[in-house]
């Protein structure tokens, strides 16, 4: 798999990255660690470079499987990971609407975390979870509106200058904060939701990021496994899987997805690709979109999602695919 340079960083990623969100279990109803170690052994092996983790993902969790898989094989990974969101210290903007339980079942509050100290002492939590020296690309998770962008992205260069990351990135960021964060340091990448019912961010965040240098490394491209195919109006999810309470998982919604997707049947068809793999595909060839993190679950999935580079779509095919989505975007988003 080709990789694509993100930003103006020397960084180097797969348009397809690993996402290791639902691997922590955290608000995903569980996980299975040898399942999960399977998963990125299968996304390495079939060409995926990069994966993307985070400290709050299972607290901690996630990065410990993260470190535990890329063991044996360092030199060839890409590890993006970020900080910023506290489950352990009370201290920056409280996510007083976001009480999620831990690991073990206890109450559990999460702040936003911007503060110089605390994100240093993040990193080399970070660093001693993933068991390496140096993070490729590290990134603020969620802007903190009790902290300045520029301490927090002050904080984040003295971590690069000190060889300790090697990019720094951003998550979550609109313009306004993307603007002060550049005026720190070079910012290699921002990472928003984006997808093709979420488009939001084509209106100003994307143009700013693809006029000023800066990578966009967009999640939640499948929505949580909606746009799969899969997610038939009847399905359940377990009370502490979030899908169970997301307004785009309502019945009238999946059935408005399912509608959209049998429109682009033949595309897929066509090209011998699921559902997954042709949305995947075509939110990487977006403009500006640099490349879209994919959960897996099990190794067949993340072999899956490697094989969403297997074939290429043309421009009359790139437009097909948005219009199907045209109205489904518009009513589920408005």
């Amino acid at each position: 798999m080709q990789t694509r340079q993100l930003g103006k960083s020397d960084v180097q990623v797969t348009p397809v990255i690993f996402g290791a969100w639902a691997i922590g279990g955290w608000m995903w109803g569980g996980t299975d660690e040898a399942k999960s170690i399977e998963a990125i052994h299968a996304a390495l092996d079939n060409g995926i470079n990069t994966i993307d983790t985070a400290a709050i993902y299972g607290q901690g969790y996630s990065e410990e499987l993260v470190g535990r898989a890329i063991k044996d094989r360092r030199d060839k990974v890409v590890i993006a990971t970020k900080c910023g969101m506290r489950w352990d210290d009370e201290k920056g903007e409280g996510m007083l609407t976001f009480t999620e339980k831990d690991k073990q079942g206890r109450e559990m509050k999460i702040y936003k975390n911007g503060r110089a100290k605390s994100i240093e002492y993040e990193c080399e939590q970070s660093l001693k979870r993933l068991g390496t020296d140096v993070i490729d690309l590290y990134q603020i998770h969620w802007p903190d509106l009790t902290t300045e962008p520029e301490e927090t992205i002050g904080a984040m260069e003295k971590l690069r200058k000190a060889g300790k990351v090697r990019a720094i990135g951003t998550s979550n960021y609109d313009v306004k904060w993307l603007e002060r964060a550049e005026r720190v340091a070079t910012i290699a990448s921002n990472q928003p939701p984006y997808s093709i019912i979420n488009r939001g961010i084509e209106h100003n965040v994307l143009p700013f990021c693809r006029e000023n240098g800066i990578g966009t490394i967009c999640y939640s491209p499948m929505e949580r496994g909606l746009l799969t195919g899969k997610v038939t109006p009847d399905r359940q999810f377990p009370a502490d899987d979030h899908r169970s309470k997301h307004k785009f998982f309502t019945p009238e919604n999946r059935q408005r997805v399912l509608d959209s997707l049998e429109k682009i049947r033949p595309i897929a068809e066509k090209h011998k690709a699921t559902f997954a793999q042709l949305i995947v595909n075509w939110t990487v060839h977006q403009p500006g979109i640099t490349a879209a993190l994919v959960g897996a679950r099990d190794a067949e999935q993340a072999k899956q999602n490697a094989g969403a580079m297997n074939f290429t779509l043309s421009n009359d095919e790139l437009k097909e695919i948005r219009a199907a989505f045209d109205e489904t975007s518009r009513v589920m988003t408005h």
